[in-house]
Protein backbone atom coordinates (compact mmCIF):
# COMPACT_ATOMS: atom_id res chain seq x y z
CA UNK A 1 0.00 0.00 0.00
CA UNK A 2 1.12 4.09 -1.01
CA UNK A 3 2.19 5.44 1.98
CA UNK A 4 -0.28 8.65 2.83
CA UNK A 5 -1.66 10.92 6.09
CA UNK A 6 -4.29 8.84 6.27
CA UNK A 7 -4.65 5.60 8.64
CA UNK A 8 -4.27 2.35 7.04
CA UNK A 9 -7.61 1.59 7.30
CA UNK A 10 -8.46 4.62 5.29
CA UNK A 11 -6.67 4.05 2.91
CA UNK A 12 -7.53 0.01 2.61
CA UNK A 13 -11.16 1.56 2.01
CA UNK A 14 -10.25 3.85 -0.29
CA UNK A 15 -8.47 1.10 -2.43
CA UNK A 16 -11.04 -1.52 -1.89
CA UNK A 17 -14.48 1.16 -2.72
CA UNK A 18 -12.41 2.03 -6.04
CA UNK A 19 -11.90 -1.30 -6.55
CA UNK A 20 -15.00 -1.93 -6.48
CA UNK A 21 -16.65 0.92 -7.80
CA UNK A 22 -14.43 0.75 -10.91
CA UNK A 23 -15.29 -2.98 -11.98
CA UNK A 24 -12.19 -4.77 -10.98
CA UNK A 25 -14.03 -6.82 -8.56
CA UNK A 26 -17.21 -7.74 -9.93
CA UNK A 27 -20.59 -8.79 -8.53
CA UNK A 28 -21.23 -12.03 -7.10
CA UNK A 29 -17.64 -12.79 -6.52
CA UNK A 30 -16.51 -14.13 -3.03
CA UNK A 31 -13.35 -12.80 -0.63
CA UNK A 32 -12.14 -13.66 2.79
CA UNK A 33 -10.58 -11.39 4.80
CA UNK A 34 -7.13 -13.57 4.75
CA UNK A 35 -7.06 -13.17 0.99
CA UNK A 36 -7.71 -9.72 1.32
CA UNK A 37 -4.95 -9.09 3.81
CA UNK A 38 -2.79 -11.04 1.62
CA UNK A 39 -3.43 -9.22 -1.58
CA UNK A 40 -2.81 -5.52 0.18
CA UNK A 41 -0.08 -6.94 1.99
CA UNK A 42 -1.90 -5.40 5.60
CA UNK A 43 -3.13 -6.71 8.92
CA UNK A 44 -6.57 -8.02 9.61
CA UNK A 45 -7.32 -4.51 11.70
CA UNK A 46 -7.72 -1.97 9.13
CA UNK A 47 -9.47 -5.11 6.50
CA UNK A 48 -12.23 -5.44 9.29
CA UNK A 49 -12.13 -1.68 9.60
CA UNK A 50 -12.49 -0.76 5.55
CA UNK A 51 -14.95 -4.13 5.29
CA UNK A 52 -17.23 -2.49 7.66
CA UNK A 53 -17.71 1.21 6.21
CA UNK A 54 -18.22 -0.72 2.84
CA UNK A 55 -20.77 -3.15 4.36
CA UNK A 56 -22.75 -0.19 5.69
CA UNK A 57 -22.07 1.90 2.58
CA UNK A 58 -24.02 -2.19 1.11
CA UNK A 59 -20.99 -2.36 -1.67
CA UNK A 60 -20.45 -5.65 -0.06
CA UNK A 61 -22.21 -7.87 2.35
CA UNK A 62 -21.30 -11.08 4.80
CA UNK A 63 -21.78 -14.29 3.82
CA UNK A 64 -21.35 -17.93 4.78
CA UNK A 65 -18.77 -18.39 2.30
CA UNK A 66 -17.18 -14.73 3.03
CA UNK A 67 -17.37 -10.97 1.74
CA UNK A 68 -20.01 -10.82 -1.21
CA UNK A 69 -19.30 -8.17 -3.83
CA UNK A 70 -22.41 -6.35 -4.49
CA UNK A 71 -21.06 -2.70 -6.06
CA UNK A 72 -23.34 -0.51 -8.11
CA UNK A 73 -26.41 -2.37 -10.00
CA UNK A 74 -28.29 -0.48 -12.62
CA UNK A 75 -31.40 -0.34 -10.62
CA UNK A 76 -29.17 1.41 -7.63
CA UNK A 77 -27.74 3.61 -10.93
CA UNK A 78 -31.09 5.02 -11.59
CA UNK A 79 -32.18 5.57 -8.01
CA UNK A 80 -28.55 7.37 -7.88
CA UNK A 81 -29.20 9.48 -10.89
CA UNK A 82 -33.05 10.18 -9.62
CA UNK A 83 -31.39 11.57 -6.78
CA UNK A 84 -29.30 13.93 -7.90
CA UNK A 85 -31.54 15.03 -10.83
CA UNK A 86 -33.48 16.46 -8.07
CA UNK A 87 -31.20 17.81 -5.74
CA UNK A 88 -28.34 18.93 -7.18
CA UNK A 89 -29.71 21.79 -9.40
CA UNK A 90 -30.41 22.77 -5.65
CA UNK A 91 -26.51 23.06 -4.97
CA UNK A 92 -25.90 24.76 -8.47
CA UNK A 93 -28.29 27.55 -7.32
CA UNK A 94 -27.10 27.89 -3.89
CA UNK A 95 -23.42 27.92 -5.20
CA UNK A 96 -24.56 31.07 -8.05
CA UNK A 97 -25.67 32.28 -4.74
CA UNK A 98 -22.17 32.42 -2.52
CA UNK A 99 -19.65 31.99 -5.02
CA UNK A 100 -16.64 34.28 -5.20
CA UNK A 101 -14.08 35.26 -7.57
CA UNK A 102 -11.69 32.38 -6.38
CA UNK A 103 -14.44 29.39 -6.67
CA UNK A 104 -15.28 30.81 -10.05
CA UNK A 105 -11.70 30.60 -10.95
CA UNK A 106 -11.30 27.06 -10.04
CA UNK A 107 -14.37 26.33 -11.92
CA UNK A 108 -13.31 27.94 -15.48
CA UNK A 109 -9.84 25.87 -14.56
CA UNK A 110 -11.87 22.65 -13.94
CA UNK A 111 -13.39 23.33 -17.37
CA UNK A 112 -10.11 24.28 -19.11
CA UNK A 113 -8.80 21.12 -18.10
CA UNK A 114 -11.53 18.79 -18.97
CA UNK A 115 -11.49 20.21 -22.32
CA UNK A 116 -7.61 20.22 -22.50
CA UNK A 117 -7.62 16.27 -21.70
CA UNK A 118 -10.01 16.15 -24.01
CA UNK A 119 -7.80 16.51 -26.88
CA UNK A 120 -5.47 13.54 -25.41
CA UNK A 121 -8.67 11.56 -25.44
CA UNK A 122 -7.38 11.07 -21.87
CA UNK A 123 -11.23 9.53 -19.95
CA UNK A 124 -9.34 9.14 -16.82
CA UNK A 125 -8.93 13.15 -16.21
CA UNK A 126 -11.56 13.70 -18.14
CA UNK A 127 -13.69 12.14 -15.49
CA UNK A 128 -11.16 13.48 -12.95
CA UNK A 129 -11.61 16.95 -13.82
CA UNK A 130 -15.72 16.32 -14.38
CA UNK A 131 -16.01 15.18 -10.26
CA UNK A 132 -13.44 18.59 -9.92
CA UNK A 133 -16.41 20.51 -11.15
CA UNK A 134 -18.96 19.26 -9.26
CA UNK A 135 -17.06 19.29 -6.17
CA UNK A 136 -16.48 22.86 -6.05
CA UNK A 137 -19.82 23.59 -6.58
CA UNK A 138 -21.40 21.46 -4.00
CA UNK A 139 -18.51 23.01 -1.76
CA UNK A 140 -19.99 26.65 -2.30
CA UNK A 141 -23.30 25.58 -2.10
CA UNK A 142 -22.41 26.48 1.58
CA UNK A 143 -24.40 23.31 2.84
CA UNK A 144 -22.52 20.48 4.42
CA UNK A 145 -25.79 18.39 3.95
CA UNK A 146 -25.63 19.08 -0.04
CA UNK A 147 -22.04 18.22 0.15
CA UNK A 148 -21.97 14.88 1.95
CA UNK A 149 -25.22 14.00 0.67
CA UNK A 150 -23.73 14.24 -3.23
CA UNK A 151 -20.18 13.85 -3.17
CA UNK A 152 -20.67 10.13 -2.24
CA UNK A 153 -23.46 9.64 -4.63
CA UNK A 154 -21.48 11.26 -7.77
CA UNK A 155 -18.54 8.71 -6.48
CA UNK A 156 -20.56 5.90 -6.49
CA UNK A 157 -21.27 6.36 -10.75
CA UNK A 158 -17.48 6.49 -11.51
CA UNK A 159 -17.44 3.31 -13.60
CA UNK A 160 -20.56 4.56 -15.18
CA UNK A 161 -19.25 7.94 -15.65
CA UNK A 162 -16.04 6.47 -17.44
CA UNK A 163 -17.80 4.44 -19.85
CA UNK A 164 -19.85 7.30 -21.25
CA UNK A 165 -16.91 9.71 -21.28
CA UNK A 166 -15.15 7.07 -22.97
CA UNK A 167 -17.57 7.84 -26.15
CA UNK A 168 -16.19 11.17 -26.73
CA UNK A 169 -19.44 12.12 -27.72
CA UNK A 170 -21.02 12.42 -24.29
CA UNK A 171 -17.69 14.10 -23.21
CA UNK A 172 -18.05 17.16 -25.28
CA UNK A 173 -21.17 17.57 -24.50
CA UNK A 174 -20.54 17.48 -21.02
CA UNK A 175 -18.06 20.10 -21.54
CA UNK A 176 -20.61 22.35 -23.09
CA UNK A 177 -22.72 21.93 -20.21
CA UNK A 178 -20.11 22.77 -17.90
CA UNK A 179 -20.01 26.13 -19.99
CA UNK A 180 -23.67 27.09 -19.49
CA UNK A 181 -23.88 26.27 -15.55
CA UNK A 182 -21.07 28.32 -15.30
CA UNK A 183 -22.52 31.04 -17.06
CA UNK A 184 -25.28 31.75 -14.92
CA UNK A 185 -23.18 30.75 -11.61
CA UNK A 186 -20.82 33.88 -12.70
CA UNK A 187 -24.23 35.86 -13.64
CA UNK A 188 -25.39 34.98 -10.04
CA UNK A 189 -27.96 33.60 -11.49
CA UNK A 190 -29.56 30.79 -9.16
CA UNK A 191 -32.53 30.01 -11.68
CA UNK A 192 -30.43 29.50 -14.60
CA UNK A 193 -28.19 27.76 -12.74
CA UNK A 194 -30.73 25.31 -11.08
CA UNK A 195 -32.13 24.77 -14.67
CA UNK A 196 -28.47 24.35 -16.42
CA UNK A 197 -27.68 21.91 -13.71
CA UNK A 198 -30.93 19.70 -13.90
CA UNK A 199 -30.92 19.88 -17.82
CA UNK A 200 -26.97 18.18 -17.43
CA UNK A 201 -27.82 15.91 -14.98
CA UNK A 202 -30.79 14.36 -16.78
CA UNK A 203 -28.52 13.99 -20.12
CA UNK A 204 -25.69 12.25 -18.24
CA UNK A 205 -28.42 10.27 -16.66
CA UNK A 206 -29.37 9.55 -20.27
CA UNK A 207 -26.37 8.74 -21.75
CA UNK A 208 -25.38 6.13 -18.44
CA UNK A 209 -28.60 4.45 -18.28
CA UNK A 210 -29.22 3.80 -22.10
CA UNK A 211 -25.14 3.58 -23.20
Amino acid sequence: MEHKNISLADQVYERLENDILTGKYTRGEIFTEMKLCAELGVSRTPVREALFRLAHEHLIRETGKGIEILGVTKEDLADIMEIRLRIEGLAAARCAENINEEGIERLNEAIELQEFYLTKSNSDKIRAMDSEFHAIIFEYSGSDVLFDTLEPLHSKVRRYRKAAVESGKRAEQSVAEHKKILSAIKSHDKAKAEEYMIEHIRNAKAAILEG
